[in-house]
């Protein structure tokens, strides 16, 4: 809970202490925040795994758990984070100010995030390979007639006259292994370097670099268009996907109920995945593109808005996938449950298979793979902007070279990265994907809300938001940020390690010292947790115990604006609540 020493308002200042200034930015208007944000939030996975997830978990019956966890956890959380991005001004390792002793939990975030940005970047490459191929005379997975294709190859529309003891691949499979990724036999195997791959993540690279050189001043325009626009492609395929014969039949699959599966944890535990990795809490995203935002901003409605409009791209996306699957199935006379998938198999595989059974395939196929781009693409900004951030925070006088500093993380992320587009590449962003941050987002999470609601203190928190919004927020979300929510993370986090998986790619299993790396990768980043604490308490044992209880208490916990502090401060004092410890405090028990 806050400390009780005495006000410390006119301790001597030092310059480590967060200030806004015109070289960190501010966004321009209002749209600019909320379209970011937007475009963090929804992204390939409400796309590629809501859909396949919410037909296997019980149809509608999955909209019941997946609802409660959004409106007990996933909003609570959203906001809960823009509340404590636009109160301090700060991203990832600032915001740890709050409580110096975790700021640990801020590095584990740019970490999770580098990791993510490397093979994310890969994930969101593999369409632009695939609008290139839209521009042939024909797709080259409508048929078998290529030279990658294998004797077992056969067309979508012929998959229904083999038997069910034949061993095939469909075209659309084999091109996008065999042509695409030219992928090895596992991941033992990484084979040499896919050109044409690395060039797509190259260009990529390139792009993500002219959208992020300005930081929000550039990002704030790109989003008028990178947010918007896969809204139209989406309704423009959902038309076209309803007009088809089966439609309907896919659709039934995607939402027909099954009531009985509401008593499977698996089904709850599903539900509370896809809220938390859908929403997007826990990177350090939100915090960061909140910093940029007016003190003042309504951040409950933003928050309400934002999600919402999540849920509905989700529900949204499931239509369009599903109307083109129940299409594809009428067209092969394979049943619905047989063609329905999930992942990188349905965005590569499957519904370019559908679309190439349409008339002017190309331009559908055009449609479909810039619109995954567009997704992913804003993502990326956020992600790597979080990154960088939190450097121009720790490092002020980088400020005036933020172009050099983007230009040098998109470098070091392109050849990291590049280790992707080898033959093998898809095993290694596979193995990332499914480690890194599965565990310790949900562990960043946790740590985020007990130091709010519970180290912090709860009385604390609500009287920031008193000061900075006008109106004290209501007992529902006391209740909700001191136990519901923290009650659900610790359920999504036990959940999380009892029903995992093991790992394979396309059938293929990984071996032992894959998934000991794969594991590592999880470790390497909520290690620094402990690391840091671990470090606060050796370097000076003579004062620990002091040391350790003064890093738990907010370290010039206040609004970075020099008014807003000013009259931040007076606020507190008219409350009769302690001030905040200074820097000058902190040195003393160095």
């Amino acid at each position: 809970m806050a400390n009780n020493q005495p006000p410390t308002t006119n301790a001597p200042r030092k310059d480590k202490r967060i200030e806004r200034d015109e070289n960190r930015g501010q966004w321009k208007s209002k749209s600019e925040f909320i379209l970011s944000l937007l475009g963090y939030a929804i992204g390939i996975g409400n796309v590629w795994r809501f859909p396949y997830l919410c037909y296997r978990s019980g149809g509608a019956a999955f909209l019941i758990p997946y609802l409660l966890m959004v409106i007990l956890a996933g909003v609570p959380l959203f906001y809960m984070e823009i509340l404590i991005g636009q109160f301090s001004s700060t991203g990832c390792t600032g915001m740890f100010r709050m409580t110096p002793l975790l700021k640990g939990t801020g590095i584990a975030q740019v970490v999770v995030n580098a990791y993510c940005v490397c093979y994310y970047s890969v994930i969101i490459s593999y369409p632009i390979r695939m609008i290139f191929y839209c521009f042939f005379k024909k797709v080259p997975w409508e048929d078998c007639s290529n030279s990658w294709n294998t004797d077992d190859c056969v067309t979508a529309s012929d998959m229904g006259n083999q038997n069910s003891s034949d061993v095939f691949k469909t075209s659309a499979d084999e091109f996008f292994h065999l042509e695409v990724l030219r992928i090895s036999t596992d991941i033992s195997d990484l084979g040499g370097m896919v050109w044409e791959q690395l060039t797509a993540l190259v260009i990529t690279w390139i792009l993500i670099y002219f959208c992020l050189m300005r930081g929000i001043k550039s990002v704030g325009k790109v989003v008028y268009f990178t947010v918007p626009f896969p809204y139209l492609l989406l309704f423009i395929l959902l038309i076209r996907g309803a007009t088809l014969p089966g439609a309907w039949k896919g659709i039934q699959f995607y939402l027909y109920p099954e009531w009985h599966r509401l008593l499977d944890l698996k089904v709850w535990a599903d539900a509370a995945v896809q809220m938390f990795f859908g929403i997007g809490p826990g990177w350090g995203g939100i915090v960061n593109m909140a910093s940029f935002s007016n003190f003042r901003n309504n951040a409950k409605c933003d928050s309400v808005l934002i999600v919402s409009i999540n849920v509905f791209t989700s529900l949204l996306a499931g239509f369009v996938v599903f109307s083109v699957l129940g299409f594809l199935s009428e067209k092969s006379g394979i049943p619905v449950e047989s063609v329905a998938t999930g992942g990188a198999g349905l965005a590569f595989v499957t519904y370019p298979e559908a679309i190439a059974l349409l008339p002017v395939p190309q331009l559908w196929a055009l449609m479909f793979f810039f619109m995954l781009f567009l997704l992913g693409i804003d993502s990326v900004f956020v992600q790597l902007e979080a990154i960088m951030s939190s450097i121009l925070d720790e490092w002020y006088w980088v400020r005036n070279h933020k172009c050099k500093l983007t230009l040098i993380s998109c470098l070091i992320f392109l050849g990291l990265s590049s280790i992707m587009c080898t033959n093998g590449g898809m095993f290694i962003l596979q193995l990332f994907d499914w480690y890194s941050s599965a565990i310790s987002v949900i562990v960043i999470c946790l740590v985020e809300i007990i130091m709010v609601a519970w180290i912090y203190g709860i009385k604390n928190f609500m009287l920031d938001v008193e000061f900075m919004l006008g109106k004290r927020p209501s007992l529902y979300w006391r209740i909700v940020w001191q136990v519901v929510t923290p009650v659900i993370i610790i359920f999504i986090l036990i959940t999380s390690i009892v029903f995992i998986r093991t790992i394979t790619y396309n059938n293929i299993p990984y071996p032992q010292w894959a998934i000991i790396i794969g594991w590592a990768s999880c470790v390497t980043s909520v290690m620094w947790i402990p690391l840091y604490i671990f470090y606060i308490m050796i370097r000076k044992r003579a004062t620990l115990c002091d040391s350790l209880k003064k890093r738990l208490k907010p370290l010039d916990w206040t609004p970075a604006d020099p008014q807003d502090r000013a009259e931040y401060e007076a606020f507190r004092r008219q409350r009769r609540m302690p001030g905040f410890m200074s820097d000058t405090d902190m040195e003393s028990s160095k």
